[in-house]
């Protein structure tokens, strides 16, 4: 069994969030095994912030009408990942509006 210090247990493994900035538990396996993008993240992008690059996909996949199986897609959604984590953020579809907005 794992002993905890506050809410972490001491297997999590911590990364200074490139997205929130801050120390935060990281992904516990590399996403994208194979791709030099999936070990960056990996390496300095903690999972609240996963989750939060998650709900983005999702967006632009349903804004764009993304089919993700098609390697375009794929492409596509990788420089999205790249911009939201390590750049500006990742871009809204023109015309797009929040929900409830």
């Amino acid at each position: 069994m794992a002993s905890t210090t506050g809410s972490v247990t001491q297997t999590e493994r911590i990364v200074h969030c490139v997205k929130l900035n801050q120390d935060l538990p990281g992904l516990s396996e590399v996403p994208f095994d194979g791709h030099p993008l999936g070990q960056r993240i990996f390496d300095h992008v903690s999972k609240q912030a996963w989750l939060m690059w998650v709900e983005q996909m999702k967006m632009i996949i349903n804004e764009y009408r993304l089919n993700p199986s098609t390697s375009e897609a794929q492409e596509f959604l990788l420089k999205q990942m790249e911009e939201y984590f390590f750049g500006e953020g990742a871009a809204h579809p023109p015309g797009y509006v929040a929900p409830g907005h």
